[in-house]
């Protein structure tokens, strides 16, 4: 007979394992000595010793799931309870055992992240679905069409909910794009539309444009051609197709009127060109005028001037202003004088202006006596006050006696 702590042999080759029940029969060993069947039946548990390991390393390690891990404590509990092994089956047990709570504990874990991960991809799919939904009511018909795209894409890569939520999220979600796709096909039927009347109303622009392009009535059909300018951009746009054809018509006819005028209009530039330099010349001779000292004289000489002025004919439109702006200076300059004139010798405002001057002298006096009086009573505080008061009155003085001397007094 032979045995070691947890198992023996007895004389009929049965192999027993001890149990804090008792011992019990692990099986029967004919093959060879009873050292060889222990070594055996221990070699069988130290198998399921690193079985047992293996699963342990498999549950805290990788995804396995709580089912297959359940199944597979199952069936090394099983063979555990079969005893068919010797070594501390107790030991294995207990292992066993805490695997279970570690697997029901993942179990747990596991629960609640899908609980989490399920309300995180409803709330993304309630939000896709509330974008979508703003996004049916968009005129942004490219950019709100590649973002409705864009978020089909995201709602295929978020988990699916229960099938009732799912579903009626996705109707939501699928009735936005619908009504989007709908508002957008009418869009451009309409704007398809509104093209074609575009080119029907252009074509009948050209064909006016093309009639007036050999006229010589140079003013009412420039005229005429702004107006067809105007019309043509109120009319939209036709279809990409017609629409460079139609303006390359429109501008070509322009082209050949216009080109007709400017040979026309390149003598009678010619013309105004001297005219300029004739202008020019009298503008300077005007602006000898200013500073006006003799206003009677003044006036006379620019009268003379601006008769010459009116007897030379136009001068280039884009030079007109400036040389006109010249005669204008020196005719305000003269209105200037005359109106400084009418005011000086105006004895209604000299008396007024008089009238405002006594009394700010009066202010003045009656001021300064006041600081004297304030000084010879030691109240500088008052005084300085007063001081700073008449200043003020001072400045004023000044400024009404300037305006008297205006008026010659």
């Amino acid at each position: 007979m032979s045995s070691d702590p947890w198992g023996r042999v007895d004389e009929t080759g049965t192999v027993y394992v001890r149990t804090a029940d008792g011992e019990q029969v692990v099986g029967s060993w004919q093959a060879g000595s009873p050292e060889e069947a222990l070594a055996y039946f221990e070699r069988k548990y130290e198998g399921l010793v690193v079985e047992i390991g293996l699963l342990e390393k498999r549950v805290k390690t990788t995804d396995l799931s709580a089912k297959d891990a359940a199944a597979a404590i199952d069936h090394i509990r099983q063979q555990v309870d079969e005893h068919h092994v010797v070594g501390d089956l107790e030991a294995l047990r207990k292992r066993l055992d805490a695997l279970v709570v570690t697997v029901d504990k993942r179990r747990e874990e596991r629960k609640v992240a899908k609980a989490r991960q399920t309300d995180e991809a409803r709330q993304a799919k309630e939000k896709l679905v509330a974008e979508a939904e703003e996004l049916a009511a968009s005129e942004q018909w490219r950019s709100a069409g590649e973002r409705l795209r864009a978020l089909v894409d995201t709602w295929k890569g978020l988990p699916r909910l229960d099938r009732k939520s799912d579903d009626e999220l996705w109707h939501r979600f699928s009735h936005a794009r619908s009504a989007f796709s709908k508002r957008r096909k009418a869009h451009f039927a309409s704007l398809d539309a509104q093209r074609e009347e575009a080119r029907k109303a252009k074509e009948k622009l050209v064909a006016e444009a093309e009639s007036l392009s050999g006229s010589t009535d140079w003013g009412a059909t420039a005229a005429r051609y702004r107006e067809l300018m105007t019309d043509w951009k109120a009319a939209g746009r036709a279809q990409r197709e017609h629409e460079d054809d139609l303006w390359n018509r429109f501008r070509g006819a322009q082209d050949v009127f216009f080109a007709a005028r400017s040979g026309v209009f390149a003598e009678r530039d010619a013309e105004q060109g001297e005219n300029l330099k004739l202008k020019e010349e009298l503008a300077a001779e005007a602006e000898k005028l200013v500073p006006v000292t003799d206003l009677k004289a003044a006036r006379a000489a620019f009268r003379a001037v601006n008769e010459r002025w009116e007897a030379i004919g136009h001068v280039p439109r884009d030079a007109r202003p400036k040389v006109e702006g010249r005669m204008h200076a020196v005719e305000r300059a003269i209105q200037e004088a005359e109106e400084a004139e009418w005011r000086r010798t105006n004895p209604e405002a000299r008396a007024r202006a008089a009238g405002l001057t006594g009394q700010l002298q009066d202010a003045v006096d009656k001021l300064q006596k006041q600081i004297d009086a304030a000084r010879a009573a030691g109240n500088d505080a008052k005084a300085d006050k007063l001081a700073r008061e008449l200043e003020g009155r001072q400045a004023l003085l000044d400024q009404a006696l300037k305006g008297l001397q205006e008026f010659g007094g």
